[in-house]
C-alpha cells in the first residue's frame, strides 16, 4: 500500500508505505522475509517481550535486518505488559536493543478482551514522551483517551478495529468516524482486528491515514 505522491509523515519520517507489518505469528523467519519483501512495509511491529521469551532469536533477528537493508523501520512494542512501570521499563530495553526511540506503547487492562487500560496507557506515554520516545499508543476508539494521549504528546493514535487477533473488522464504526471527524489534523492508525483486505481498505475509505 504504497502511494509515493502522499507521504505519511511521523516524526519528521515520510512514509511512502501505510502499511504497518506485524512480525509475530509466522510459521518461520524465512515466510516472514517474503511477507516483508511482498509488503514492501516501512513500519515492522516486533514484540520484545516474546522475542525475550522465545530465547534464540538469530533468524528473527536476520529478517528484520533483511526489512531495515530494504529500508523499513522497526517499531517494536510493550506487548504483554499490564502497568504503565512494566511498560516503561521494557521501552527502554527496546531502545537499547533496537537503537530506535520509536515504542508501540500497549498496557492491556483486560485479559479475555485485550482491551488497552486507559488510565495506565496515558501514564506511561507521558512518562515515556518526557524520556524523549516518540510513543505510538494502542488505544480504543474513545475521543477523550485520545485527547489525553495526544495531550501528553503522542505524535499519533493508533486505535483499534476490533480485539487484537478477533479479524472482526472496524466494529464501532460511530466511535472511529467520530474520533476521525474530531481530530482531523491527527495521523489516526487502525491497529488490532482487521482480518482481510477488504477491512483495510475500508478503514483508508473512512478516512483513517494507515
Amino acid at each position: 500500500m504504497t502511494n509515493g505522491s502522499d507521504p505519511l509523515l511521523i516524526d519528521g519520517v515520510a512514509l511512502d508505505s501505510r502499511f504497518f507489518l506485524g512480525t509475530a505469528g509466522y510459521p518461520s523467519p524465512a515466510v516472514l522475509c517474503d511477507a516483508i519483501r511482498a509488503s514492501s512495509s516501512q513500519v515492522l511491529t516486533v514484540g520484545l517481550k516474546r522475542t525475550l521469551q522465545a530465547g534464540d532469536n538469530g533468524a528473527l533477528a536476520q529478517a528484520l535486518a533483511a526489512g531495515r537493508e530494504q529500508g523499513a523501520r522497526l517499531l517494536p512494542n510493550t506487548a504483554g505488559c499490564r502497568s504503565a512501570r512494566e511498560a516503561v521499563q521494557l521501552a527502554h530495553m527496546a531502545r537499547e536493543l533496537y537503537g530506535t526511540a520509536w515504542i508501540k506503547l500497549e498496557v492491556i487492562g483486560d485479559e479475555h478482551t485485550l482491551q488497552p487500560d486507559p488510565f495506565e496507557l496515558v501514564a506511561a506515554a507521558t512518562e515515556l514522551t518526557r524520556e524523549g520516545f516518540i510513543v505510538f499508543p494502542y488505544c480504543t476508539e474513545d475521543l477523550i483517551l485520545g485527547r489525553r494521549l495526544l495531550d501528553a504528546g503522542c505524535p499519533l493514535l493508533m486505535p483499534w478495529g476490533a480485539p487484537i487477533g478477533s479479524g472482526q473488522g472496524l466494529l464501532n464504526l460511530h466511535g472511529l468516524c467520530t474520533l476521525r471527524e474530531r481530530l482531523p489534523d491527527t495521523v489516526l492508525v487502525i491497529d488490532a482486528g482487521l482480518g482481510a483486505p477488504s477491512q483495510a481498505a475500508r478503514a483508508m475509505e473512512l478516512g483513517f491515514d494507515a
